[in-house]
Formats: C-alpha cells, sequence, structure tokens
C-alpha cells in the first residue's frame, strides 16, 4: 500500500523503527491541505504539503503507530494524480493513504468544514475539495 508521509515518518530511521518492510517511492505534493505543527504535525484543509511516498504491506503497524485506534489521527484516502493518468492497472482511480491528526486532540489551529464525526468531515473535505497527491518525477 502506497502512504504519503509528511512529518516524522520522511524519516527513514523513524521509519525504520516502526516498519519492517518499506520503500520510499520518491517526493510528491499534497494539493489541498497543508501542515501545520502542534503536538504532532497534521494536516489541515487548503495550501499545499511536501512529503515523501512511502510503500509498505503493513498499514497495521503505521495505523498503530498514528493512534488511529484511539482516535488521534484517522487514516484517509487520497486521489494520486500522475500527470492525468490516475488509474491503476485495473481501471481503478490509484490513490494514496494518509494520516490526518485530530486538530481539538492535538492542541492544532484548525477548523475542518462541515458536521458530524471528524472522519467524516475530512474525507467529504478530501472528495469534494480535489485534494490529491502529486508524485514529483525529478526528486528522490
Amino acid at each position: 500500500m502506497d502512504v504519503f508521509v509528511y512529518g516524522t515518518l520522511t524519516d527513514p530511521e523513524r521509519a525504520r523503527a516502526v516498519l519492517d518492510h518499506f520503500e520510499f517511492r520518491g517526493s510528491a505534493v499534497l494539493d489541498g491541505l497543508h501542515r501545520v505543527d502542534a503536538a504532532y504535525p497534521t494536516l489541515v484543509p487548503g495550501g499545499s504539503v511536501e512529503g515523501r511516498i512511502l510503500r509498505t504491506d503493513d498499514i497495521a503497524a503505521l495505523d498503530r503507530y498514528e493512534g488511529v485506534d484511539s482516535g488521534l489521527y484517522v487514516r484517509v484516502s487520497v486521489p494520486l494524480s500522475d500527470d492525468g493518468a490516475d488509474r491503476d492497472r485495473s481501471g481503478e482511480d490509484a490513490t494514496v493513504e494518509t494520516y490526518v491528526g485530530d486538530p481539538q486532540r492535538l492542541d492544532a489551529p484548525a477548523e475542518w468544514p462541515g458536521e458530524g464525526e471528524f472522519v467524516a468531515r475530512v474525507r467529504s473535505y478530501v472528495r469534494e475539495d480535489d485534494a490529491v497527491v502529486r508524485p514529483d518525477a525529478t526528486a528522490d
């Protein structure tokens, strides 16, 4: 599974401490969200953020690291764009996962639009506001 990382997991040593097997697929930019630093880095609506695409089969280890079970972070799918070729070999839209921290839990200066649970508001924003991850073929 491909995951867009923008914080501590961009560091190979940190990634090795969390995952048994992974590889960095290259640099990328996530448009539609930007990073803010709080108790831990998180993403909030608007702007863009640079990061890396990490590939691993151990998404459960990443979920544990990010505190998904406790609600600290949520994992969301973001469309992947590759110069207009944004479909995988099966014809499905290609996506990458990323983690977004709950701004209330992280004391982050952010407001997510909409009503309801945090995860639903994040997923709605990503879907409706055209967030996309663009791999950077010139880097890494």
